[in-house]
């Protein structure tokens, strides 16, 4: 119903139409398979993206631009680090090839203490995967060992829960597909950022023209 984000939207299911078989509208009027890796986190990039530009419409203008995960791809976009169609293309293929390699062997779970009362608690398999405030942490890792820390944890009526999802995002799961991503997205050239980019992997502001 708000032009702004619509056509946002629009801009952004035609820059993910060469990367993805399904309809960006459609799963967001349905909300079908957002259970799926490959979908959901393209769609979380492009609202995302279309909210950035629904805010920026209305007058706010940011002084700089942060994100996590996926966040950041947005975030790229938002602030001009990336061309829209090099951050659905990073997206969607990240996506895709975390769901053909990873889905199935790891979880994550949110805990709600700090990170340092985390670590104490942490097994083999397990590691932080954010810090998402003073008191909420992520934890991700091998599934089974990631289930029995929750139940433990729980156990203690710590109000530990697990995420619903079948990889483990932002753990070392994640290095089996470096390399392939890298092949997957090579070519892709930042651009000198329009909005200060605030790097939450190396914590500052970049130089995106690097």
């Amino acid at each position: 119903a708000v032009p702004a984000f619509a056509e946002s939207i629009a801009r952004c299911e035609e820059a993910l139409a060469p990367y993805v078989d399904w309809s960006l509208t459609e799963v967001l009027r349905s909300g079908a398979d957002l259970d799926r890796v490959n979908v959901i986190q393209p769609v979380t990039w492009a609202v995302m993206v279309s909210l950035a530009a629904t805010w920026q419409e209305l007058g706010v203008r940011p002084d700089a631009v942060v994100g996590h995960s996926q966040g950041e791809i947005a975030a790229a976009a938002v602030a001009g680090a990336l061309s829209l169609e090099d951050a659905a293309k990073v997206v969607a293929v990240r996506a895709r090839i975390i769901g053909e390699h990873l889905a199935g062997l790891g979880t994550m779970a949110s805990i709600p203490q700090p990170v340092q009362t985390v670590e104490e608690h942490l097994t083999s398999g397990v590691s932080i995967a954010a810090a998402n405030g003073p008191n909420t942490t992520v934890i991700s890792g091998d599934k089974d060992a990631v289930e029995t820390l929750v139940a433990d944890l729980q156990g203690q009526d710590i109000r530990a829960r697990l995420i619903p999802v079948d990889y483990a995002s932002h753990s070392a799961h994640v290095e089996a597909i470096k390399a392939q991503l890298a092949d997957a997205l090579a070519g892709i050239q930042p651009h000198p950022a329009d909005i200060p980019f605030f790097s939450t992997v190396e914590p500052g502001f970049l130089n995106t023209s690097d």
